[in-house]
């Protein structure tokens, strides 16, 4: 026994190096989330068809810059609290009627014009208005991915 030498084993550096990238990805991940505050959206009408079905489930991102095409939850303009989903047809700046849209201003349509309330009727909306931008459709799955 006297004179033998015990070794413990070195500790793994991959070990050493894993818990601060697992802690970098979680705030990482929190940050995102905090930024961007996603929020599901659920489709109740046909304003949408053939893009948008009722019964899709989609994820919507509350902090980006709405672009045009992009598929948007709108609160509709003259009845608070109630949500649309439209797509971006002018953004500030376009023509629309022959008239620029000014700053801050977005021109809204659905995708089945013989079944949807949008800019055509209400005219164009505000960027307040714009809840969030469609991110991801997750159900159903046989549609699962990037709408639109």
């Amino acid at each position: 026994m006297r004179g033998q030498r015990y070794h413990l084993p070195e500790k793994s550096s991959k070990r050493r190096l894993a818990r601060p990238v697992g802690v970098l990805a979680v705030a990482a991940a929190a940050l995102w989330w905090v930024r961007a505050r996603p929020f599901r959206i659920a489709v109740e009408g046909e304003s949408m068809t053939p893009t948008l079905w009722p019964g899709d489930f989609l994820v919507a991102v509350a902090r980006r810059n709405p672009r045009g095409g992009s598929l948007v939850v709108v609160e509709h303009p003259d009845r608070a609290g109630v949500e649309m989903i439209k797509r971006v047809a002018g953004v500030p700046g376009d023509r629309v009627d022959g008239r620029p849209l000014p700053p801050g201003r977005y021109w809204v349509l659905g995708d089945h014009p013989g079944r949807s309330t949008d800019s055509r009727t209400f005219g164009p909306v505000d960027r307040s208005a714009i809840l969030g931008v469609l991110t991801l459709r997750y159900w159903p799955l046989s549609r699962f991915g990037v709408p639109g």
